[in-house]
């Protein structure tokens, strides 16, 4: 590890883990740099249905400041930006663009774009939605950060003019996600909100095994679900929210746990979720739908089952569930933990934006302002 940082994070929210995935990612990452000598400060706009909803006020590994406009933005926090190390801006920030200006004008250390929907982020940029970001202040940053990997770092230098576009993924936090005893409830079970998109996978690898699977147990928990026009079988329990303290108890009390990825994450590929590293690291073993980039994460069929991707996938699935012996299934729960804790926790992801951070100090380019 080099010197200490002094990081300042404008990013959308770390108070508050309700409706984003961001807070999630933030705590793990943060929590990483701090716990590697670094001195955090992140800054959040201050929005009324976080508010309502902080289940980390203050946490324990930064210091957290809101404001209410940029303007205040600008006016409090201008010393903390152009004296930090380094300045990280999220996606989905309010007003990011104007906040990316405001931070490529001010700082004067490593300055990063934190993309943690880059799908989402390009699918946008090629409509001309600039809701948090643009083509205009993307080659201003010296770091692109996203959440996909793979092709999309390329894409991103090539069509949109980031300087350095790096992965840094999602990571979890193994001090919350760990083994526990417990009884087994479910046989597979399933956590995340409802998606038009995601519900026909979920229909094929969880709703049809369990018509056709009258004995065993399932369950789906998570939001906005039109629970009247899906019919869920008897045998598929529902959970409308669970907050995430709740999440390591739900993955231990599960043989197997799915992860059904949204199209735009399938199409891009290299885009992993933070439930697959939870589930993994609480040593649950997973079935997964495919995508591109899958396998450099974990080894099919030794750290994960990955289902083929086609009509035979709800007897596949039926198979695993029923004629898996439970030494192997606790064998493979094991063997993605073990990679979860060498390559996808916070630490782990800390020390890669350190990296990074050395690259750019390396090899400085000029900014385009």
């Amino acid at each position: 590890m080099g010197r200490k940082l002094n990081v300042v994070v404008l990013g959308l929210t770390i108070t508050s883990s309700w409706g984003n995935g961001h807070a999630t990612t933030f705590r793990a990452l943060l929590k990483g740099m701090a716990a590697r000598g670094h001195r955090v400060q992140f800054l959040e706009r201050d929005k009324p249905w976080y508010a309502d909803n902080r289940d980390m006020p203050s946490p324990d590994f930064c210091t957290v400041a809101l404001y209410d406009s940029v303007d205040e933005l600008a006016e409090r926090h201008a010393a903390a930006v152009r004296d930090a190390d380094l300045v990280v801006v999220g996606s989905y920030v309010p007003e990011g663009v104007a906040v990316s200006r405001w931070v490529q004008e001010t700082a004067q250390g490593v300055t990063a774009f934190y993309d943690i929907d880059t799908p989402v982020t390009v699918a946008r940029l090629e409509r001309g939605d600039t809701e948090y970001v643009s083509t205009e202040v993307i080659p201003g940053f010296d770091l692109y950060l996203s959440f996909t990997g793979g092709p999309m770092l390329d894409r991103l230098e090539r069509e949109f003019g980031a300087q350095r576009a790096r992965a840094l993924y999602c990571s979890v936090d193994p001090d919350l996600y760990y083994p526990e005893l417990g009884p087994v409830r479910w046989d597979l079970g399933y956590l995340g909100t409802y998606s038009d998109d995601r519900q026909p996978t979920l229909n094929r690898l969880l709703v049809e095994p369990a018509r056709a699977w009258e004995r065993g147990s399932f369950i789906v928990a998570g939001p906005q679900y039109p629970d009247d026009k899906i019919g869920w079988p008897a045998n598929v329990a529902r959970i409308d929210h669970l907050p995430p303290a709740e999440h390591r108890r739900f993955y231990n009390a599960q043989r197997f746990t799915l992860n059904v990825t949204r199209a735009d994450m399938v199409a891009a590929g290299w885009s992993p979720s933070v439930r697959l590293f939870e589930a993994a690291a609480c040593g649950t073993p997973i079935i997964s739908d495919p995508w591109p980039g899958l396998e450099t994460l974990f080894n099919p069929d030794e750290e994960i089952l990955i289902v083929g991707g086609s009509e035979g996938d709800s007897e596949q699935v039926m198979r695993w569930l029923r004629d898996t012996p439970s030494d192997t299934a606790r064998r493979l729960g094991r063997a993605a933990r073990r990679r979860v804790l060498a390559s996808h926790t916070g630490i782990r992801r800390a020390a890669e934006l350190e990296n990074y951070v050395a690259e750019v100090n390396a090899t400085p380019m000029v900014r385009a302002l």
